[in-house]
């Protein structure tokens, strides 16, 4: 690993290399150790060091200044990341970007902006280290950033204002940011502690104690009992980060001590997911290569009068341990409780009833404290470890030993472990353990999700998703086969800091993070719903349909092209063509204007049967109001049958509470399909092609056809983000139903009867004569006792004379819809 050590005030603060050194990491994490230093230079009188890149496995060969360091670490990366291009235009943001003069800065962003009008990325489709060096030039350079502050878009270009938002929000740059951000808490602090990232981001700051740098090793300890969903994702990351921060080390260690629900198959996945976050361990370990050191310290701690065995009943001692009342078997013998606890190692029908207990206390007010079961029977054989144990440990017990053994310094959990935080420090002294600092975060929990393995579990084994992957499911490859990208997971995940709030947070953050960053690499494609699907005639297309080469993504050049037929035979969508008026001039997306000449409805008037138009391709496509999406007709190239796929959430309730169930809050129907045909573009796209359907939403293939029974091609939604989008679609429904039933309820009567306006419609439905004698008898009673006047005599309006007498006019017949004037001749 190379360190590079930076000044935070050096001249210019050297933003292109700390960039350079992120992106990097991003590929191959643990690359570079980035250290910012308080002051101007890195070593002492020498102005020139304002970075410092410590290479070699002594540390001994330094290159000094931002411009080597930058240079070094650009050519480490190699010509695969950095192809001539790249380099081309690296280099361009070393000379050109870290100007200081306006004028010829000015110069410099014109040309980037030129070149950046169609692309998202200085270099190629992706983030590469050409966009790293020019953030970092602009980054550092006074004057960009005070233009940039004072919107001054013109003068910088939008284009280049567009493209530094968009790496400004990336997860390499967020550490640049983030790194900075530390150096400058730990000096307000003076503590070391990790400092938080920008204000629109959680905090850092757990407060680590005793840290040293180079020594802190964290640990992610997931049990291979299911699928990692987004709150491991957020444990593990956090776990990498301060490993990271400090140059130390993280651990990953399956803690597999329950082979009733682990497997091999959910530890597979689970050391896949971690890959595809970008989380490569120092270290792979299980908690059952432990298994005789920990059986070891559980006989000692028997031996030393602070643990028994205890074949009180579940339902009793969960009483026992509610009320504070010691258990009948506390005070047994050490040598009863070492044969007991060989009877449960053995598997005996005895030991089977038995379990151990560590002494810790019956009434502590912290009920995690009160003789806590540290060891059980489980005669399932273990998918590593085979029948040799027929007893295995808790969680609560292995973990401080296991953590003291493998040299971690810094247990880092989430907050629902914190009653048990001090069983976790009381094993330290019982067992003449070293101790580990124990912190914990706030847990990533979201509206309308349920993250409990034992719950998420309930779901697949009831059948109502299709798997631990399903796109409704909350785990990672659930959101993933739901169009979430790895980036916008690891950008919103570190986004949320380690801070001890808990929230309840809502998904349309971390969709909106994800829109972000599809939309510029997203090929955009054409689909209608096939439901009332309209034919259309262009009375003037040629006759003969034509192929023609369009953009996949006019704003993104790298992507290529597409295939589009043109023809005098299209298909538009039903709701697009009841929307149509003749004489209206529309815009056929990709083609040009056209006017509508003729439209032809069902017999029942209802649905459009067809429409006529003649091509205006002269026409300006800014002027229009509508913008068509439409499929054409070749005798070769046919559109392509598909079906698309949306969800709702899996439980009606926000939040659920303690003592809710499940049944009860369960969604009516979560799963949404749609026919549709699409481009024929969409048929060599492969599973996990993410893509944009104009003027509907952004799709992930999920299935291709050749793997659907039905031969179709399945795309699932992806969430944008959006509030309308991210509403929970049953509450709607029910919103929507409850408002139709109440405008169906609600008719308008005499303000007199107000009270009435309720009520059913067989009193509503009655004849004029008896409702008016109704309304009538009942206003009586009011009229006389307020002094109103009859209820026959009052009108909806004022009622007053004609100002000159009574008129008579002319009979209806004489009577037309326009003046009518005398003939001059």
């Amino acid at each position: 690993m190379a360190t590079l050590v930076l000044a935070q005030k050096g001249s210019p603060v050297p933003y292109v290399a700390a960039a350079l050194a992120e992106f990097a990491n991003e590929s191959a994490p643990g690359s570079y150790a980035v250290e910012w230093k308080e002051g101007s230079s890195v070593q002492a009188g020498n102005k020139a060091s304002n970075a410092v890149l410590a290479i070699g496995g002594d540390g001994k060969e330094e290159l000094v200044g931002e411009a080597a360091a930058a240079e070094e670490i650009v050519r480490r990366l190699g010509t695969t990341a950095v192809p001539d291009d790249c380099a081309r235009w690296a280099r361009f943001a070393r000379e050109r970007l870290g100007a200081t003069s306006f004028k010829e800065l000015e110069a410099a962003l014109d040309e980037l902006n030129q070149h950046l009008a169609m692309r998202s990325f200085a270099s190629g489709y992706a983030a590469s280290a050409a966009d790293a060096a020019a953030w970092g030039a602009l980054r550092a350079s006074a004057v960009f950033q005070r233009n940039l502050k004072t919107n001054n878009a013109d003068t910088l270009g939008g284009h280049v204002v567009r493209w530094y938002a968009h790496v400004d929000s990336l997860p390499f740059v967020r550490r640049v940011a983030a790194g900075v951000a530390q150096a400058q808490q730990r000096k307000k602090a003076g503590n070391g502690a990790a400092a938080g990232e920008k204000a629109d981001q959680g905090s850092f700051d757990l407060g680590l104690e005793g840290v040293e740098d180079g020594t802190v090793v964290t640990r992610f300890p997931p049990e291979p009992s299911g699928y990692l969903h987004i709150g491991h994702a957020k444990a593990a990351l956090l776990n990498q980060y301060f490993a990271q921060l400090y140059h130390g080390r993280m651990i990953v260690r399956f803690d597999d001590t329950n082979p009733t629900k682990e497997k091999g198959e959910f530890e597979d996945s689970i050391t896949e997911d971690l890959r595809l976050l970008g989380i490569t361990a120092d270290r792979v370990t299980h908690t059952s290569d432990y298994f005789q050191t920990i059986y070891g310290y559980a006989v000692a701690m028997i031996r030393k009068g602070l643990a028994y065995a205890d074949d009180t009943d579940q339902e009793t001692m969960r009483d026992e341990r509610g009320k504070g009342i010691a258990s009948r078997c506390r005070d047994l013998s050490v040598e009863a409780n070492l044969e007991r606890f060989d009877e449960m190692r053995r598997g005996t029908e005895f030991g089977q009833t038995c379990c151990l207990r560590a002494k810790m206390s019956v009434d502590n007010p912290n009920k995690a404290m009160r003789d806590p079961v540290i060891y059980r029977c489980n005669l399932t054989p273990h998918h590593r470890t085979g029948a040799a144990w027929k007893i295995y440990p808790t969680y609560d017990f292995c973990c401080p030993i296991v953590d003291s053994i493998e040299g971690v310094t810094h247990a880092l959990r989430s907050m629902e472990y914190r009653d048990r935080n001090p069983q976790y420090e009381w094993f330290f002294p019982a067992l003449g353990l070293r101790p580990v600092a124990i912190k914990d975060f706030s847990r990533m929990n979201f509206v309308y999700t349920l993250l409990s393995k034992r719950k998420l579990q309930w779901f697949v084994d009831q059948g109502l998703v299709s798997g631990w992957d399903d796109p409704r499911f909350p785990t990672v490859r659930g959101i993933r086969r739901r169009g979430m990208t790895i980036e916008a997971l690891r950008q919103y995940v570190l986004m949320q800091g380690a801070s001890q709030k808990n929230m309840l947070l809502e998904w349309d953050k971390i969709w909106a993070a994800n829109k972000k960053t599809i939309d510029p690499v997203a090929p955009r494609h054409t689909a209608l719903r096939k439901q009332g699907l309209v034919p259309v005639t262009v009375a003037d297309a040629p006759a003969e349909a034509y192929v023609v080469d369009v953009p996949r993504h006019k704003k993104n050049a790298a992507l290529g092209h597409k295939r589009t037929v043109i023809s005098a035979q299209l298909f538009i969508d039903q709701a697009d063509a009841a929307a149509l008026d003749v004489g209206e001039e529309v815009t056929l997306m990709d083609w040009g204007n056209a006017v509508v000449s003729a439209i032809e409805r069902s017999n029942d008037g209802g649905l459009v049967a067809g429409v006529t138009m003649t091509l205006n391709l002269q026409g300006d496509v800014r002027a229009t109001k509508k913008k068509l999406t439409w499929l054409g007709q070749h005798p070769e190239i046919h559109p392509v049958e598909a079906v698309m796929v949306d969800y709702d959430y899996l439980i009606t309730k926000k939040k659920l509470e303690e003592g809710d169930d499940i049944e009860d809050v369960l969604t009516p129907t979560t799963e949404f399909a749609e026919p549709a045909i699409v481009d024929a573009n969409v048929a060599a796209l492969p599973a996990g092609s993410i893509i944009q359907l104009e003027r509907i939403g952004y799709f992930i293939v999920d299935r291709v056809a050749a793997d659907s029974e039905l031969g179709l091609v399945t795309l699932i939604r992806i969430p944008d983000g959006k509030a309308a989008t991210m509403a929970s679609k049953h509450k709607a429904d029910a919103a929507a139903t409850e408002s139709k039933d109440a405008k169906k309820k609600l008719v308008k009567g005499s303000p007199w009867d107000k009270g009435n306006a309720s009520k059913g419609k067989k009193e509503q439905q009655q004849t004029p004569s008896a409702a008016s004698a109704s309304a009538s008898a009942s206003a009586s009673a009011a009229d006389s006792s307020l002094g109103l006047p009859p209820h026959d005599a009052v009108t909806s309006m004022y009622s007053t004379p004609h100002m000159h007498g009574e008129v008579a006019l002319p009979p209806s017949s004489d009577v037309t819809a326009m003046y009518q004037a005398k003939k001059y001749y």
